[in-house]
């Protein structure tokens, strides 16, 4: 974000006047469900903005490091409900706060009383979130910490106890030792009183930082000495300013240390002591390593992320330009939102080529994703989005690639919104007239340029250029326009029929496109397990019924909240004594924990059927009040006085919680929840008497993934097991019960098993699978009897898209390196060798086939998981012909089926269509529609396949090629057409290349690239003209291709799904991280040579890398465990290369992988287009990985020695503080400082002889010394001895 020119020009008095008054806070109107009234301010210690309502109550906050936009007046959806004009505040009084690090972003939109509070707000957020970027290491650790203290300080008193800081580790990733080593740190910074203060906390932390000593063996290797001297004790070392310096010129090869001012200041910044700030600095030990682990010490070459001018005056053609596909769309391509602030976060991340899918709309034109369930939004409304915004982050130019799917009418509007909002940015003549090539990004700069396909008014071939006057100029043309006329009015009449049948075929929400499939809508299907109708998006295509996931409940929808209190703890269900054991209850609770009026628990009335009864402890005894409930034509609420309804019991107790309840004896407020006792009891989910056989049975008889039951392990009282359907297959989980709480894993905590299974059903516990189907004595009874019924979800009416995959060997694994025996028990292979039927041992040896060979011991950290590439692909080729692509849940085959029509219904159903097998008339599958038009129109659909001859089948097939012919000679806006300047789009023989013009613009859809025999003519094409890929059209999940492929063939726009967190967004992130964020990165001058000979510049080896991790910290936390991280390592370009370390169990904080480890040795044949790729995944319970961050770089601006790796997330945004230690060794092929290598294999055994340790001055003795040998760990010993060495490291499972 570019910083404004008023900020820039205000002195340092007004800004601290600014800070200041925003600190204080004003009370603003806070738009969101409702308007309310709240005091806003920024916390300045926690570099935060909080919204409250009481002094002692914080409603929400958001981190200024989050903030991506603060936008004035009121444009966002927020101020949209409040068009009614009750609201008074003035345009100029309102403003938004766009923040968050995914892709749809946070907003809090505000109210200020007077313009000039707002303008005040506007420029002070900007000015603190700029700061804050800006702001050195250690003051982000000091306001992360008092951010992360006064989280979990209920008191407000800036301190904390020791019960708060075990709540505070657990959240940040950490888990003690042992609560006697906590208390002992405890004691040794001070604590009084059980608790600490700010100063204590910050000394606590860094004891806990730098516990782990083996960090610190990195620098007490001879050569390293001067960093620790001769002491293991590091509090009483330290790096002294020479020597800091030294370490920068040689270890880290910085030119800059050799000004010790320098260096100086630089220390300075990190040290946090104020008396040690002096002209002669020194670091300790842990400011030392804070430094290395630093933005400050990043791996990455910041004046690579810095805009060259220079390189922004060659042609478009010579640059890669940030693209997007579907740039309107938030999620996928089937039924997510299509959101103008999609195009705004797309245009402020750098994207450089946005996507207009227009359609016809009521009266104006409209962009959503054709044929599908996404929303719509107006085309008037993206184009001022995009005008407001296509310059913030670039000032080069910006590309609309226009889908036109609109009338002639509505084209003409589209082209005069297009005018009247751009105005002088739009490009409507060329820049030169007699050019012979595109112009520049700088001779472009501020402008906007439509790709639409124009009108052609000649019938000459598409690589001439089409005339733009619409009458005839030469005499040939004038003899041949009476023919042409009545061309172009046959066509028109075409179109006209084609557009009326199309309009005739939108009927009740569903349309049709013989292309896409015969029929596309939303249908209600039965779900025989969950005993109730769910609604999916489905489509019939190829004579078959492809239906997706089920809708999620609306957040509107009353339904969703009326049964929340069942899973609170505080909700007890009907207790067998009614009031005595209600009050029993409360009384021994308050007895033993102190009684605390406002104690209470709710259940279900005696005596009112419909009705609760609140229970509560005031005075001394237990009181009771009636939840009365009462309806609103389908609506019921619920409520204690008659002039305050809620829509649930939830609700209501989450008031009481938070106001007091009032009557004419008492006020009170609800405290605390009095516990059920072992609520578990009373589900149907829980067996207290089954074995693992007997729950393994259940499960197999319910068809369902997800479907689940709690057991109680024979003979154990305090230990469980969860039994569900996985991908399949019967799987178990086992908790343990430790004190009050119950432990999933070694790390995951819940105070009850009812509370374990609410968080499950919400969030995956295995992969993508919730427990979403209890398995009750009721439902295994049903299917028992009703075998057929649960058939039907395993044969071949019914396809889950995991059952389409192959069965493959049992865990099937891939070298990703050579390995030679040691013992005549061993495998040896080289790289890329497969290894079947895999056992998993415990000790860092498994065990498989190969070469002939049965079940020999191989080096687990050697190889990686993979499925069986050996068979047809079947489930890749069943996905390409899918129409739902990966979102697909399951598929019908229609033509295998009778079509029965129930008009008598069924389950609750008024209509029911019934789609039944041919050979077992058991098996059936029911849908509903919501109107009976809608479920006529998919029983004829229907019907007509199991009736259709051939005849009918070659008869659609000719009508598919007509109205693609027709549609492919629709007519264009003049109006538009003229608005095309450079970016005209070929759609005949786009993989022809003998003629074209600058002009030209190709489109390609992924799979159908122009083949490898014409590759060296799209290379030359690509330096000419301009050409765009997009994702196929399977990919309705938004997933997204490899982009390398076709940037290595000079593509200029390759289009990506930017709402796709994935590994191609992060490598197009990567690329244009460079040059300043423009969106422009100048190919190579190697790509822009006409004698480019691509495959014999990939055979020459231009760097060798050699990286080895060291540490991590401040990882995120996934979910509810704590992580075991482990990090993968992966080169990506023309040779794609993998390394794994091992996983480091319970700790996101502060991991160290102990020396010596193994380093990853890489060669880089494209330093231009090669990604150096960190990944850290963390390894669940069930040993699978799940992603925690990520960081990829260009390889040509990777920094050696030891650097830090800011790690981001999954789109790319920086995680706070989160961060890797390496080191990292890059040099150029043939020439190394000390020697030549003629190959990354030497490289990478010198690298072992010298144990991967480059030399270092010795402050002592100002001797230059090579690192000691390191002792290899993955030597195993004699095949008769144990393998106690390879226990100890190499005893976990690693990635597939």
């Amino acid at each position: 974000m570019a910083r404004p020119k008023q900020q820039l020009e205000m002195t340092e008095y007004k800004k601290m006047a600014i800070k200041r008054d925003l600190e204080m806070g004003v009370v603003m109107t806070v738009f969101r469900q409702k308007a309310e009234r709240l005091t806003v301010q920024v916390i300045m210690e926690t570099r935060q903005v909080a919204w409250t309502r009481t002094a002692d109550k914080t409603d929400g906050v958001l981190d200024l490091f989050e903030i991506r936009e603060v936008r004035p007046g009121r444009n966002s959806k927020d101020f949209e409900r409040f068009k009614d004009g009750k609201d008074k505040h003035d345009e100029n009084s309102c403003f938004t706060i766009f923040y968050g690090s995914l892709f749809v972003l946070n907003t809090l939109s505000l109210g200020a009383d007077s313009v000039q509070e707002a303008q005040k707000w506007l420029t002070g957020l900007e000015l603190l979130r700029q700061e804050t970027l800006e702001a050195p290491t250690p003051v982000l650790i000091e306001s992360w910490l008092r951010k992360q203290m006064y989280s979990v300080n209920q008191t407000k008193t800036h301190s904390i106890s020791m019960k708060e800081l075990k709540v505070l580790l657990a959240s940040i990733n950490y888990k003690p030792p042992s609560s006697r080593s906590l208390k002992d740190k405890f004691q040794e910074v001070g604590g009084k009183k059980d608790r600490l203060d700010f100063a204590q906390f910050h000394k606590l932390y860094n004891l806990i930082m730098f516990e782990q000593n083996e960090i610190l063996d990195e620098f007490k290797r001879e050569s390293c000495a001067f960093i620790l001297g001769n002491t293991d004790k590091p509090e009483a070392s330290a790096v002294l300013l020479h020597d800091f310096q030294r370490f920068l010129i040689y270890q880290q090869k910085e030119s800059w240390a050799s000004d010790l001012n320098q260096v100086r200041e630089l220390m300075t910044t990190f040290i946090d002591d104020t008396m040690r700030k002096t002209n002669d600095p020194e670091f300790t030990v842990s400011e030392f390593l804070s430094f290395l682990f630093s933005k400050e010490n990043s791996v990455w070459n910041e004046k690579f992320s810095e805009i060259c001018n220079l390189d922004m005056n060659n042609p478009l053609s010579h640059y890669w330009i940030n693209s997007s596909h579907n740039t309107y769309l938030t999620g996928d391509q089937l039924r997510s939102e299509s959101s103008t602030e999609a195009y705004v976060r797309c245009l402020r991340l750098g994207c450089r080529c946005v996507e207009l899918d227009c359609w016809e709309g009521p009266g104006e034109p409209i962009i959503y994703h054709g044929w599908t369930r996404t929303t719509r939004i107006k085309f008037e409304d993206v184009v001022k989005a995009i005008n407001d915004h296509a310059f913030v982050t670039s000032e080069f130019p910006v590309i609309l690639s226009i889908e036109e799917h609109c009338p002639v009418e509505q084209q003409r509007q589209m082209a005069r919104i297009f005018r009247d909002v751009f105005g002088d940015k739009l490009l409507t003549e060329p820049v030169e007239e007699m050019a012979e090539q595109l112009p520049s990004p700088t001779q472009l700069r501020g402008k906007i340029i439509l790709k639409v396909r124009p009108k052609s008014t000649s019938p000459y071939s598409a690589g001439s250029s089409f005339v733009r006057s619409s009458t005839p100029k030469s005499t040939e043309a004038v003899h041949r326009w009476p023919a042409l006329r009545r061309r172009w009015v046959f066509v028109n009449l075409l179109v006209y029929l084609l557009v009326q049948h199309k309009k005739l075929s939108v009927e009740g929400g569903i349309t049709r496109d013989l292309r896409k499939g015969q029929k596309q809508g939303d249908l209600e299907i039965w779900d025989p397990v969950d005993q109730r109708w769910n609604k999916h998006y489905c489509v019939i295509s190829e004579d078959k019924l492809y239906y997706a996931e089920e809708y999620e409940e609306e957040e509107d929808d009353p339904r969703k909240f009326q049964d929340l209190h069942l899973s609170e703890p505080w909700f007890h269900g009907r207790l067998k004594e009614g009031r005595v054991m209600a009050e029993r209850l409360i009384h021994d609770y308050c007895v033993e924990n102190g009684g605390i009026d406002g104690t209470f628990l709710a259940r279900p009335s005696d005596t009112y059927v419909k009705d609760f009864t609140l229970s509560f402890w005031r005075s001394g005894r237990v009181q009771h009040c009636r939840i009365r409930s009462g309806s609103e034509g389908p609506h019921t609420y619920f409520y204690l006085t008659p002039n305050l309804h809620f829509p649930s019991v939830y609700s209501l107790i989450q008031h009481y919680r938070e106001n007091p309840l009032r009557c004419q004896d008492f006020e009170l407020r609800l405290t605390g929840a009095v516990p059920q006792p072992d609520p578990h009891l009373q589900k149907g989910w829980f067996y207290s008497n089954l074995s693992r056989g007997q729950a393994e049975d259940y499960l197999l008889r319910i068809p369902r993934d997800g479907a689940f039951l709690i057991r109680q392990r024979e003979g154990e009282p305090d230990s469980f097991a969860i039994t569900f359907r996985g991908d399949g297959k019967v799987k178990h989980c086992r908790v343990q019960k430790e004190g009050n709480m119950y432990l999933l894993g070694t790390t995951t905590e819940f105070e009850s098993l009812v509370d374990l299974v609410e968080y499950f059903r919400k969030k995956p516990l295995y992969r993508k699978i919730k427990l979403r189907y209890p398995v009750t004595p009721e439902l295994v009874d049903h299917f028992s009897t009703e075998k057929d019924c649960a058939f039907l979800y395993e044969v071949k009416t019914y396809v889950e898209p995991n059952e389409i995959e192959p069965i493959l060997p049992q865990s099937t694994v891939r070298a990703v390196y050579s390995y030679q025996a040691k013992n005549p028990d061993e495998h040896s292979f080289s790289k890329g060798a497969l290894i079947h039927n895999v056992s998993k041992q415990s000790n860092g040896w498994w065990k498989g086939d190969y070469g002939g060979r049965l079940q020999l011991f191989f080096p687990s950290n050697f190889v990686e998981e993979v499925s069986n590439n050996t068979k047809p692909d079947v489930k890749g080729q069943d996905m390409e012909d899918n129409p739902l692509g990966e979102l697909c849940k399951g598929v019908v085959d229609i033509s295998k089926c009778n079509i029965q029509n129930l008009r008598s219904g069924k389950n609750g159903k008024p209509n029911v269509l019934t789609l039944q097998d041919v050979e077992q008339d058991s098996l059936q599958f029911d849908l509903a529609a919501d109107s009976l038009e809608e479920l006529f129109e998919w029983y004829q659909v229907g019907w007509n396949i199991t009736q259709r001859a051939m005849n009918d089948k070659y008869y659609q097939e000719r009508v598919i090629r007509q109205q693609e012919e027709v549609e492919k000679k629709a007519e264009v806006a003049m109006e538009m057409s003229d608005l095309v300047v450079y970016c005209q789009p070929l759609s005949k023989e786009k993989d022809r290349f003998d003629r074209y013009t600058y002009k030209q613009i190709r489109s390609f859809v992924e799979n159908k690239m122009p083949g490898k025999s014409r590759t060296r003519e799209f290379l030359c094409y690509n330096r000419k003209a301009l050409s765009r890929v997009y994702p196929k059209g399977q990919r309705v999940e938004s997933s997204n291709y490899d982009p390398y492929p076709l940037w290595a063939l000079g593509c200029h726009m390759v289009a990506l799904n930017f709402q796709t967190a994935d590994k191609y967004t992060q490598l197009n992130s990567a690329l244009f991280s460079q040059n300043g964020r423009t969106g422009y990165v100048l190919q190579p001058e190697l790509m822009r040579d006409d004698g480019y000979e691509p495959q014999q510049e990939r055979k020459k080896v231009k760097y060798d890398i050699v990286v080895r991790v060291i540490a991590a910290r401040h990882l995120p936390k996934p979910g509810r465990s704590i992580a075991s991280p482990f990090v993968e390592i992966e080169l990506c370009g023309h040779d794609e290369e993998k390394f794994k370390t091992m996983v480091y169990r319970d700790n996101g904080l502060n991991p160290v992988w102990k020396s010596p480890a193994d380093s990853a040795v890489f060669t880089v044949h494209e330093p231009e287009l090669t990604f150096l790729r960190f990944v850290v995944n963390e390894e669940d319970m069930f040993s699978d990985p799940n992603f925690l961050a990520q960081a990829t770089f260009p390889v040509k601006g990777i920094r050696s020695g030891y650097r830090s790796v800011p790690l981001k997330n999954g789109y790319s945004e920086d995680l706070e503080l989160a961060s890797l230690l390496v080191f990292i060794n890059v040099q150029q092929s043939g020439k190394a400082e000390e020697e030549l290598y003629s190959s990354s294999g030497q490289l990478k055994k010198k690298q072992a002889e010298v144990g991967g340790e480059p030399f270092l001055y010795d402050t002592h003795t100002n001797i230059q010394r090579a690192a000691p040998r390191q002792h290899n760990p993955l030597t195993r010993e004699g095949s008769g001895g144990e393998r106690t060495k390879e226990k100890k490291i190499n005893n976990n499972k690693f990635y597939p």
